[in-house]
């Protein structure tokens, strides 16, 4: 590994920063939010299994991002991930939980456009599809994982304590399954820009036997991990100012966030829908916030209108704009950067196919 690939991968990792200090409030914020798992303890956790999740299942939503656009230089790759760090943090920053996938593809789209590349058109309806698939699966998964821990709580009537005990370990359970979906669906956001011109070779230690691919999705697993440590803010904007959840809907939330990331960026379960004849999803990075923000309207449609009534809408609006606005900065940002890096310290950011 190169010095100068290292030095171009830094604004990959920056961005692999931002979104864990971002994303990690969606898998951990309601628990958080909810006093049922201190804040150091979700954030070590989803350290942990975001970097397994990135490194063993990371590749699948890695391919379908670069079906948007292939950057092709190291220059354009440090460029665009840069962008999308920028954007991401800024939101960070005013403690909205926005969509890191939006910024990436904004970016790629900027990209796309300052090197007269074509962009994708289906790929991309594929990936913005996903937008509005997001949340909407969160908040269908979220009904129906309510009503059916509900169902189970009235049927074998556990003791309080014991019911106590069970929806903590429920929340370690589920955030880790979401922390693990987090790093396989997202990492394609970190590092995938970098995969076609990632100079990383195979390397083996022993029996382990890590592709140039999960060389770059464990560094960019790392830098969300440490990333991580710092999501406190966002985590109360989801745990807490959102709607006010109890530690069933808390639970609920984490769950159905899991689901949604799981089924985009699972190999196996795209394979298994062709086998038994069913159109399979896209394997593409999507909006772990958006899954969370419809999973806790799910759990607010549960109960009725008296749960729509506690969502605060000003702060669902605030969010809302941020997803609108985040590809749209990410793509101004992209395009202005790129054209600073090539004409001001004159890198290479884009190769013409065929020169």
């Amino acid at each position: 590994m190169t010095v100068p690939f290292l030095i171009f991968l830094s604004s990959g990792l920056f961005l692999g920063w931002t979104l864990g200090a971002n994303d990690a409030a969606n898998v951990f914020g309601t628990a958080v939010g909810s006093r049922m798992v201190q804040f150091r303890t979700a954030a070590v956790l989803c350290g942990l299994f975001v970097l397994v999740g990135a490194v063993v299942s990371g590749g699948g939503a890695s391919h379908g991002l670069g079906q948007l656009g292939a950057v092709n230089a190291l220059g354009g790759s440090f460029t665009v991930a840069l962008a999308a760090a920028i954007t991401v943090y800024g939101m960070t920053v005013a403690g909205l939980p926005v969509s890191t996938t939006q910024a990436v593809v904004g970016a790629i789209v900027g990209w796309n456009l300052f090197s007269a590349t074509a962009t994708d058109l289906a790929a991309l309806t594929k990936i913005a599809g996903t937008w509005v698939a997001s949340p909407i699966l969160g908040a269908l998964f979220a009904l129906i994982l309510y009503h059916a821990i509900r169902l189970a709580v009235r049927v074998f009537k556990p003791h309080v304590l014991q019911l106590d005990q069970m929806l903590r370990a429920g929340f370690i359970v589920a955030g880790a399954a979401g922390a693990y979906s987090l790093g396989a669906n997202n990492i394609a956001n970190v590092v995938g820009v970098f995969v076609p011109s990632s100079p990383l070779q195979t390397v083996s230690f022993g029996p382990l036997i890590l592709s140039p691919e999960q060389r770059l999705f464990l560094m960019g697993g790392v830098a969300i991990a440490i990333g991580a440590m710092f999501s406190r803010p966002v985590m109360m904007t989801v745990g807490r100012s959102l709607m006010p959840l109890n530690p069933v809907g808390g639970l609920v939330v984490v769950m159905a966030q899991a689901l949604v990331l799981f089924i985009f960026s699972s190999r196996a379960l795209q394979g298994l829908l062709i086998q038994i004849g069913l159109p399979p999803l896209p394997l593409v990075p999507v909006s772990s916030s958006q899954a969370v923000v419809g999973a806790v309207v799910g759990v607010s449609l549960a109960h009725g209108f008296r749960g729509l009534r506690q969502v605060q809408w000003s702060v669902l609006r605030n969010i809302a704009v941020g997803w609108v606005l985040t590809p749209t900065i990410a793509a101004l940002i992209s395009y202005v950067a790129l054209y600073i890096v090539q004409n001001v310290f004159e890198q290479e950011v884009f190769r013409v196919v065929g020169a």
